[in-house]
């Protein structure tokens, strides 16, 4: 049976979607192009950007919520330990991108190529153990004054980080993610944030998988 979607997966989803299109980008990645090469170093960084800021509310928000909720401090704990794997790996792929896209070389787009892989199996380990274990736990807050309380922090973001997260969010977004984003946020919130204020990414990041 197909879980629920949430908001945790949705983002879950545009994480996956852009790790599966930089390891496209770089398998046919032609040797000395270093302008695509600059490209996908780019938005890398964008999905490294989203991923983080992602984490970084559950460190500060969600998990201290959860804490007080009674939930097994050793799983919050391991969640905290998995966060700073992905940092890591995360930090090592970042200097792999931009090795190749100084260099351009086949030698530096095979070692892009074996870094991503390997936060690739870090990051899905992680997202798989918290849409597993993590969530049903949370899944009976999300209606408590507690929850609340934390999505009112979370949402407070200058309107240009909103923008570009929503323009993100929502690229390549699947049906059934757009379903339930219909029905959680207002569609002219999402179109205002999206298009307006998500013009960096519209801009800058958006083009390099129309090119794919």
């Amino acid at each position: 049976m197909t879980a629920p979607m949430t908001m945790n997966r949705l983002i879950h989803e545009a994480v996956r979607r852009d790790l599966q299109r930089l390891t496209t980008g770089l398998d046919d990645l032609a040797e000395g192009d270093r302008a695509r090469a600059q490209d996908l170093e780019r938005a890398y960084a964008n999905l490294r950007a989203e991923l983080t800021r992602h984490h970084e509310g559950e460190d500060t928000h969600i998990w201290p919520m959860l804490a007080g909720a009674g939930v097994d401090p050793d799983l919050l704990t391991t969640m905290e330990r998995e966060h700073s794997a992905m940092s890591e790996a995360l930090a090592d792929t970042a200097v792999a991108m931009s090795a190749l896209a100084r260099s351009g070389s086949a030698a530096d787009a095979a070692a892009a190529r074996a870094s991503l892989a390997r936060t690739r199996e870090v990051v899905e380990g992680h997202l798989t153990h918290e849409e597993n274990d993590l969530e049903p736990q949370l899944t009976p807050l999300l209606e408590t004054p507690e929850w609340k309380a934390v999505e009112k922090k979370l949402r407070r973001e200058p309107p240009g980080v909103a923008g570009r997260f929503f323009a993100w969010l929502t690229d390549g977004m699947t049906d059934r993610g757009r379903a339930y984003l219909k029905a959680t946020v207002p569609t002219p919130v999402v179109t205002v944030l999206g298009r307006v204020f998500g013009r960096r990414y519209n801009r800058e990041i958006a083009p390099v998988w129309r090119s794919s």
